[in-house]
């Protein structure tokens, strides 16, 4: 008899130790499908890490090629106000030289055909400066149009690195978040 209570003992044991280590395989289950849940969450969330990396790259490089691209636009303005400059002296020079002409008139009455063929000329001169400076005028305002229109491209660009480096971060907080729920959870 004490043999049967033994055997009766020992097989409920051995029901309430299967039922318990049913249990835990169940858990174990529950586990492993959140874990491979968490997993494909994490690749996603990767992939679309890598994606957003690789687009601020993309930002960057952009941005590059515009500073670039202002930089030459700032040394051709740069040259242009030279040459206007330089435009400007030529034609401060031709008009004191019109004015000696005219004095070297008044005192050189015999030789007036010459004097004005050589007016005329001098005419011609500061008509080709003066177009020449309106076309560099016109260069210049060109240039400054280029200019704001670079830097507006360039805020643009700006804005939309900012906004990227936001979703960078919201990811990373997201994932933070998830790592956080995970070593706590399990």
């Amino acid at each position: 008899k004490k043999s049967a209570d033994t055997l009766c003992t020992t097989i409920t044991k051995l029901a309430l130790t299967s039922k318990a280590a049913d249990n835990v395989l169940k858990t174990v289950k529950v586990v492993e499908s959140t874990c491979m849940n968490n997993e494909v969450t994490l690749e996603e969330l990767d992939k679309n890490l890598r994606a957003t990396i690789k687009m601020a790259a993309d930002n960057e490089q952009k941005l590059d090629e515009l500073s670039r691209k202002l930089g030459v636009q700032e040394a051709e303005l740069k040259r242009s106000l030279e040459r206007a400059e330089l435009a400007e002296k030529n034609l401060k020079g031709i008009e004191e030289e019109l004015e000696t002409v005219g004095e070297n008139m008044k005192q050189l009455e015999k030789s007036a055909e010459k004097a004005q063929a050589r007016e005329e000329k001098l005419v011609d001169k500061i008509l080709t400066l003066q177009a020449k400076y309106k076309t560099t005028e016109a260069k210049f305002e060109y240039g400054e149009m280029n200019i704001t229109k670079l830097n507006q491209r360039i805020d643009d660009i700006e804005d939309e690195i900012y906004r990227e480096k936001l979703k960078v971060k919201k990811c990373s907080d997201e994932l933070d978040d998830t790592f956080d729920d995970m070593i706590a959870n399990y």
